[in-house]
């Protein structure tokens, strides 16, 4: 760090208030807005990430350094218990793995209280 390299000190010493006068919160506040307001109905069509989590596990840097094409993986959960499923990070429901077609899927088996 250099000698001229303001602290924290002399940078709050050269602050300064911003005058401002009432007429120029009037003239915010009387300002028209445009388009339509926000409902429900438009927070619908919103889309958000959903994660589905088979399970976790913690595994140090060496084991991390070793994984290549076939390692195993061994999770926190059992092959029959249910999946959580997450928006935003925060469970929003469980449900079971299922094949539909050539894809996987979940069916829920249960809702968390949002």
């Amino acid at each position: 760090m250099s000698d001229n390299t303001p602290n924290a000190t002399q940078v709050q010493d050269q602050v300064q208030a911003v005058p401002l006068q009432s007429r120029d919160l009037m003239q915010l506040a009387s300002s028209k807005t445009t388009g339509e307001a926000i409902g429900f109905d438009h927070l619908l069509g919103v889309t958000v990430p959903l994660t589905v989590e088979l399970g976790r596990t913690r595994i140090s840097i060496a084991g991390l350094s070793q994984f290549a094409p076939g390692t195993l993986i061994p999770l926190d959960k059992e092959a029959h218990e249910p999946v959580d499923i997450l928006v935003n990070d925060k469970v929003v429901a469980r449900g079971e793995v299922v094949t539909i077609g050539e894809q996987y899927g979940v069916r829920i088996t249960s809702v968390q209280g949002m």
